[in-house]
């Protein structure tokens, strides 16, 4: 009796601990109890869509390519490792970002005539250092996907010199490791991704909130890492946090204390980090307390319509806002996105375009116009050679431009998107760049988060890359 329930006890460790980290990788995408998925071309047979994709031309093409190169290269085609969690989230934001990618770009003759071949890579949250060894035996490149634990992998995919073009990084040792390019990083060492969005905020939107801002995590090593990042950034911009608390990673039953606290601390802006099912139940007992906060950021997960219909009216009593870190909002008339919405529609019409898959899609453009630009010659090195070539990448019209030559200091715009009962709208911010606003500098850590992975760390230089 006494093992059974020490296993119980452990199990229940276990299950609170993979929670905890859910909530902050609710976009990390996948295909359940898939090892290896090949996609190859599309239900359209041949080409009845341009290779062209915003403002880039000839994306894909066929070509006359007869060389096996290097590994996952042969005449006939190129082989991709895509990472998930869908094993564990069920979600499958970078899966289907993978289909429509792939069934497109073969539909139009691959990488100069090679076909595109996408292996999912479904680290379930838990197994992201299994898949990379995996992925460094049989893929060429990484390309267009995520997993919550991303650093448990890193120094596989580093040993094994994979170059990577990631949707979205996590960790710090993850995000910005040597041979990673993010097209539309989400996340840059050694700097606050949202200080432009909270200085607005709170100097400029809503005045008011900047001597009561509250705070609520999940309760995991992860988050409280964002955590500090987030106070820190809040004391240097001057706002003052009067409510801070954490809530159990497996969730809460009734959020009725939480609310009650908030009000009896005068919240007027709350930051949730955490999954957007929770913070719904938050605030539908808010509203029916009657109590309204000046603003309220759940994270830029929650960009979304299963949001939003949770919300109820919640929607448009209370103030969600997010910054999608410039990112075209799905709402917008950009050439780019309709584009987007009309491959969705044709290779995927059950799929739903989210802000990771923006950004996967992206990534694959990235790697697509890089691999194509080395011709039948198709090596890591020319690959990673050509991606870093691109000093204002914006995925053919799909985010604000990108040094990918020189990512540190990263670009500071941001957009913000604010929720209605009609669905999601742009907020009134301001913006001085087209969609975005740009005029407030990024800001950089003063203290030590983590620092990304090197090749100098696993014994490697890039003289070692071929």
């Amino acid at each position: 009796m006494k093992r059974q329930q020490h296993f119980l006890a452990g199990r229940r460790r276990v299950a609170v601990a993979v929670a905890a980290v859910a909530l902050v990788v609710a976009g990390c995408g996948g295909r359940t109890g898939t090892e290896t998925e090949g996609t190859t071309s599309g239900q359209g047979g041949s080409s009845t869509v341009s290779a062209d994709f915003g403002d880039l031309t000839g994306i894909c093409q066929d070509g006359d390519a007869s060389t096996a190169t290097t590994q996952g290269v042969t005449a006939e085609q190129i082989e991709v490792g895509v990472f998930t969690d869908m094993g564990f989230t069920k979600n499958s934001e970078f899966v289907d970002a993978a289909k429509v990618f792939t069934s497109w770009c073969n539909d139009n003759g691959g990488i100069n005539g090679r076909t595109l071949v996408a292996n999912t890579r479904d680290a379930k949250l838990m197994e992201p250092r299994q898949r990379m060894i995996e992925a460094c035996r049989e893929d060429f490149a990484l390309v267009g996907g995520g997993a919550g634990l991303d650093a448990l992998g890193v120094k596989e995919r580093l040993n094994c010199l994979l170059p990577s073009f990631p949707a979205q990084a996590v960790q710090e040792r993850s995000a910005g490791a040597d041979l990673e390019i993010s097209a539309s990083p989400a996340k840059i060492p050694g700097y606050d991704n949202y200080a432009g969005f909270r200085t607005w905020a709170v100097n400029e939107a809503y005045p008011e909130s900047k001597a009561a801002v509250g705070m609520i995590n999940g309760d995991s090593a992860v988050t409280k890492v964002i955590e500090q990042m987030t106070l820190e950034t809040l004391d240097a911009i001057g706002a003052t946090v009067v409510y801070n608390e954490l809530y159990p990673a497996m969730g809460v039953s009734d959020w009725t204390p939480y609310a009650q606290a908030i009000k009896s601390k005068g919240v007027r802006g709350l930051i949730f980090m955490g999954t957007w099912e929770q913070l719904a139940k938050l605030e539908d007992v808010l509203t029916n307390m009657d109590y309204k906060l000046d603003w309220i950021d759940p994270n830029n997960n929650a960009y979304n319509a299963q949001f939003i219909e949770l919300l109820g009216r919640s929607a448009d009593f209370q103030n969600n806002i997010v910054d999608l870190s410039g990112v075209a909002p799905l709402d917008s008339d950009e050439a780019a996105v309709e584009q987007l919405k009309a491959l969705y529609a044709k290779y995927a019409p059950d799929a739903q375009i989210t802000l990771p898959a923006m950004r996967a899609w992206s990534s694959w453009l990235l790697f697509a116009k890089s691999a194509a630009a080395c011709g039948d010659d198709l090596t890591r090195k020319c690959l990673y050679d050509a991606a870093r070539q691109e000093t204002a990448w914006t995925g053919g019209g799909l985010h604000a431009a990108n040094d990918l030559q020189n990512p540190i200091p990263p670009q500071p715009c941001f957009n913000v998107e604010q929720a209605t009962a009609d669905g999601w709208e742009a907020a009134d911010f301001n913006p001085d760049s087209g969609l975005y606003r740009c005029d407030i500098p990024a800001r950089k850590f003063t203290a030590d988060f983590g620092v990304p992975m090197t090749l100098a760390e696993v014994g490697k230089t890039m003289d070692d890359v071929q």
